[in-house]
């Protein structure tokens, strides 16, 4: 699987089954050759230029990410934040 592919995956948690998302990006250690973890998109906080809201990112740590599948990634991650309901209506 290559990273494009990832960033099609929708991202669910396996704590309450809400779908975050997609993968914003990853957060890489090059020295190690590892990736840390992954960015996904966070709540809308406020507006931001050209009237689009700004986002919050949320950071999921490597080790949370449970499954890879072939339509979601499994993540179980506690204290969540609020996410903007509009990534829930994307089904």
């Amino acid at each position: 699987m290559r990273v494009s592919d990832l960033r099609l995956l929708d991202i669910v948690n396996v704590k309450d089954g809400r779908r975050l998302g997609p993968i914003k990006d990853l957060d890489l250690d090059l020295d190690r050759g590892v990736v840390k973890g992954i960015i996904v998109p966070g709540s809308s906080r406020s507006w931001g230029l050209f009237g689009s809201p700004k986002t919050e990112d949320f950071f999921v740590p490597w080790d949370h990410v449970k499954k890879i599948g072939v339509d979601v990634i499994l993540v179980d991650v506690n204290d969540l934040p609020e996410f903007n309901t509009e990534n829930e209506d994307r089904r």
